[in-house]
């Protein structure tokens, strides 16, 4: 079964589809991605790259008069999250597929994306729960499920479904919480209430992120990633992985993860820092031919220095701000070392 894929992001998240892509081509036996390119200089870019297996979608063509509305109270974030639910419908309207997942533009494959589809053969919806690990429990503000990898069948259940999702998010949709409801996640909780045929894709392979990470140990064989439950003992290759909140920064600092998750070194060495170098690879090669475009985002330089006292004290008074529970300075530099700002790998 060919496999369709949709996302969506500007010049600034270049880098990151691209190694989405690459990773797709790699492991996915017969797929397809569509891509809503947010801005020009993103569509030229992937047009002069010639990708076989990917469709360029302009947002003047991509973009109706609800979502245009929708657009003009709503920031870029959550006019992004307005948007993922309607570029599963517009593509399955637009292109008449057979089936479209979504996926965020900040994913790597590492196995065939189909193994989770083919899992659940009669399924209309398929979702994957954050399978949050407990210090980072955030189900009740964000919700129980991700809009990380979202499927959706073209049928009478499946459509009736995506449209409300469409509906809903085209009314609300922003970067708060109220009502029971966050940005377009949120409304997941309730796609097994409204929805037939709607599925789970909670196995451990299925995709880990910096919420849950803490859970595995990670490490390669033959290049390809493997992982052990650090409760169950149990050895598996991932599906994919989530690099929520990496941010790369104009002075050689990086930034793998929101100020939240604690990584160890493991994960980077393995994940992280594996993921940069392909970026920057990317990054490289488009600004040769594009030497003003950003395509790993136009941060300028990070807020610290590389690791020093000026960034540890920094740091330490940034933590105390949040909580007194960080006033104990070897906390504050194991996260520093573990967390915060690396100099970019070699």
């Amino acid at each position: 079964m060919k496999v369709n894929f949709c996302t969506l992001f500007n010049a600034s998240y270049l880098s990151r589809g691209v190694v989405l892509y690459q990773s797709l081509e790699k492991y996915a036996s017969r797929f397809h991605l569509y891509v809503i390119a947010f801005d020009e200089d993103c569509a030229l870019v992937l047009e002069e790259m010639r990708l076989p297996n990917l469709t360029i979608i302009r947002l003047k063509d991509f973009e109706n008069a609800h979502l245009l509305n929708a657009k003009s109270n709503r920031t870029i974030t959550e006019y992004c999250w307005t948007c993922s639910s309607a570029s599963i419908k517009y593509c399955i309207d637009t292109f008449d597929l057979e089936n479209c997942t979504y996926i965020d533009a900040d994913m790597e494959f590492f196995q065939d994306p189909a193994i989770i589809i083919n899992r659940f053969p009669d399924a209309n919806c398929i979702i994957t729960p954050h399978r949050y690990s407990p210090p980072y429990d955030q189900s009740r503000e964000s919700g129980k499920y991700c809009v990380q990898f979202v499927y959706f069948k073209k049928n009478d259940d499946g459509m009736k479904l995506l449209n409300w999702w469409v509906d809903s998010c085209i009314e609300w949709c922003y970067n708060r919480v109220e009502e029971g409801k966050f940005g377009d996640q949120k409304y997941l909780d309730r796609f097994k209430e409204l929805g037939v045929g709607v599925y789970d894709a909670d196995e451990d392979m299925d995709g880990l992120a910096p919420w849950n990470i803490d859970r595995y140990s990670v490490w390669r064989e033959n290049n390809e990633v493997i992982a052990t439950s650090n409760l169950e003992k149990v050895k598996f290759k991932p599906i994919f992985y989530h690099f929520h909140g990496l941010k790369i920064f104009s002075n050689q600092i990086v930034q793998y993860t929101g100020h939240l998750y604690e990584l160890n070194k493991d994960s980077i060495e393995n994940l992280y820092q594996p993921y940069v170098a392909r970026l920057l690879n990317v990054s490289n090669s488009i600004q040769k031919s594009h030497p003003t475009l950003y395509p790993n985002g136009n941060l300028g330089p990070s807020p610290h220095l590389p690791i020093g006292v000026r960034t540890v004290i920094n740091l330490f008074l940034d933590e105390l701000k949040s909580s007194i529970k960080n006033k104990r300075f070897p906390n504050i530099y194991k996260r520093i070392r573990r967390h915060y700002y690396f100099s970019i790998p070699n």
